[in-house]
């Protein structure tokens, strides 16, 4: 039997009934003659509450005791889950991170896979039991809990995919699948069935939430194939993220805003970024920040998901010199092929943003992506206006 690795996210997961139908689901494809390693998220808003709770008694909590805290939402999720599997007569054994043979960085809070032996999991395979993993979470080669960042439960999910040599890795949520924009806030958006990798991670870099950039750079290198599809509901194909010959790709994907972000760059006279920027930055969580550099100037855009007491990180900020921090500010994407190449998709972006009088405050180029930095208040109009000047087959009313 192949092996399927499945990765159910916090809203599948949020309450007693949703576990039941999930444990269902989860039955299932085991009857259908897979094995099945399921990565899980902590219930609902479990990370955001624990969170708050660390803020409540630290205004900059120290980031090794929070991943012993939050990494607790994961092991409430995974134990829970595996008495519903085992309620339905499936046999089942629920393992933390650490169990699960998930070795990591040192970095607390932000912390990276190096490799997985998955021993425990094989062994309970061949006892034939659906095996229920914490996700989000490892142990260091020092012995430390520590947790993968927002998102880091779709990194488990894949990371055991490659070391399984599972057939494929499917993330659940409420969402049959990747679509053209959001489709709570665009009208006419399209569900794409299939996308490469590299389209993903661009997509996932700029700040779709529909799964974690270092899952899909795994993938990309590991040679994993990740399905996107509905928890809940009929099971349909979703979408599609693969590599390899027979791809049907659009020049331009979908558009897509960054969920929060801190926007630093440098005063006038001032040509070149400090040397120690990217330390400090990768010191209070944000490893996944991105520092453009010109001849006459810098910018950075700072994603805030990781960061930890948000008045430490902007006290180091103002060590280090004068940098202007704005929070002000959203960035929007155009994700798909070849956008530097005639015809340009860059012109055509910026005079429908001009029509409706959204400044851009600042953009970066690159063949798979194009970035535009506008104000929060216009972020949402952006989207809107580059779906239906960009992608094919919206004919949304200007």
């Amino acid at each position: 039997m192949g092996v399927i690795v499945q990765k159910y996210g916090g809203s599948s997961v949020a309450s007693p009934e949703k576990i039941k139908s999930v444990a269902q689901r989860i039955v299932d494809t085991r009857r259908m003659g897979h094995q099945v390693v399921v990565v899980v998220s902590a219930m609902g808003n479990t990370t955001n509450e624990l969170l708050e709770l660390a803020s409540s008694v630290s205004p900059n909590p120290p980031r090794r005791e929070l991943d012993m805290l939050v990494t607790v939402g994961e092991r409430i999720s995974m134990s829970l889950l595996s008495m519903a599997i085992q309620d339905l007569g499936c046999p089942a054994v629920s393992f933390t991170g650490s169990q699960s043979g998930i070795i990591t960085t040192d970095n607390h809070a932000d912390a990276r896979i190096i490799k997985v032996t998955p021993t425990r999991i094989e062994d309970a395979l061949n006892r034939e039991q659906v095996v229920i993993v914490a996700g989000f979470q490892g142990v260091s080669e020092r012995l430390e809990i520590t947790s993968l960042g927002r998102g880091g439960s779709d990194t488990t999910a894949v990371a055991l995919a490659a070391a399984l040599g599972a057939d494929y890795a499917e993330i659940c949520s409420d969402v049959d699948g990747v679509y053209s924009a959001d489709p709570r806030i665009v009208e006419n958006t399209q569900r794409i069935e299939e996308m490469s990798h590299e389209e993903m991670q661009s997509l996932a870099d700029a700040g779709a939430k529909v799964l974690n950039a270092e899952a899909v750079e795994w993938a990309r290198r590991q040679g994993i194939e990740i399905r996107c599809a509905a928890t809940h509901g009929p099971r349909q194909q979703g979408t599609r993220i693969r590599s390899g010959p027979g791809l049907e790709q659009q020049r331009v994907a979908a558009v897509c805003s960054h969920p929060g972000f801190f926007y630093l760059s440098a005063s006038s006279e001032a040509a070149s970024a400090p040397a120690d920027l990217e330390a400090t930055i990768a010191a209070h969580g944000a490893s996944d920040a991105r520092v453009h550099r010109s001849l006459s100037n810098w910018w950075a855009l700072v994603p805030r998901q990781n960061i930890h007491g948000e008045a430490a990180f902007l006290e180091a900020l103002s060590s280090l010199g004068n940098i202007e921090v704005r929070e002000d500010l959203a960035m929007v994407s155009v994700v798909g092929r070849a956008l530097t190449a005639a015809p340009a998709v860059l012109p055509i972006a910026r005079m429908a943003l001009a029509r409706c009088e959204i400044t851009v405050l600042g953009q970066a180029i690159d063949p798979g992506r194009v970035e535009f930095i506008v104000k929060t208040e216009d972020c949402l109009r952006a989207v809107q206006l580059l779906h239906e000047a960009l992608v094919p087959g919206d004919k949304s009313p200007s």
